[in-house]
């Protein structure tokens, strides 16, 4: 039994048994405090930084919402610790304030809210640009499996809004059925028959834009959370049209 059929296993535990959940936590605390670490470009300290309850309670989340389709946990896991301290953090900045941050800080009398307004924002942008990046290099790496590139991705992206709309129904079925999901990772192949059978979308509309497709489920069931935040405004913004 390999070690990722281990880790699912205790994944499942943990979901049924509060003490299993416990004491997976509590095995993988070093894997949640070096996310936590990264984020924070040092150690966290326990009792001090919220950031570390933030990611263990993004870690429970990640065990409460796994899935096979999902990809490895820890994988899983660490994407969306990622996007929950990201997601902390604008909402500390935006209910950053005070009458004590505006005492001048140094001999140029800039209000220290400023400056720590600058040095936070700088710190929450960079850490942005970094997750953002790596679920960039995760997706490419995983859409390469299915002969699948960014590229591509953009030149099949539908460009009238019924066809979106039928994509979107296809998503929408798929998400309600993750044995599809699952059958699209073994294989590397999308499951255009069974697709376009459940979502009574045509199939040679799943075929014109399989490739989308592909991007569109991957992005949606492996914790790709920023992309998937990136591409809900762009839908939006269609749709709106």
């Amino acid at each position: 039994m390999n070690e990722e059929h281990v880790i699912i296993q205790q994944v499942y535990a943990a979901r049924e048994d509060a003490q299993a959940a416990d004491r997976f936590i509590r095995a993988y605390m070093p894997f949640i405090r070096a996310e936590t670490a990264r984020f924070l470009k040092r150690p966290p300290i326990e009792g001090h930084d919220d950031e570390l309850s933030i990611a263990m309670i993004a870690f429970h989340e990640a065990i409460c919402g796994y899935s096979h389709a999902r990809g490895t946990f820890l994988k899983y896991a660490s994407m969306l610790i990622r996007s929950r301290l990201i997601d902390y953090h604008r909402k500390e900045r935006r209910h950053r304030g005070g009458v004590s941050l505006d005492t001048p800080a140094g001999e140029e009398d800039t209000p220290l809210a400023h400056t720590l307004s600058d040095e936070k924002d700088y710190s929450e942008e960079m850490a942005v640009r970094e997750a953002t990046r790596e679920e960039i290099q995760e997706l490419t790496r995983q859409m390469e499996e299915f002969g699948v590139c960014l590229s591509d991705v953009a030149d099949n992206c539908p460009r009238q809004q019924r066809t979106l709309e039928a994509c979107r129904k296809v998503l929408r079925y798929a998400k309600e059925h993750e044995e599809l999901l699952e059958e699209m990772l073994q294989t590397k192949k999308l499951p255009l028959a069974k697709l376009s059978l459940g979502s009574s979308v045509e199939r040679k509309t799943l075929e014109r834009h399989r490739k989308y497709l592909v991007a569109l489920l991957l992005i949606y069931t492996n914790g790709y959370e920023i992309i998937r935040g990136h591409l809900t405004q762009v839908m939006k913004g269609v749709a709106a049209r």
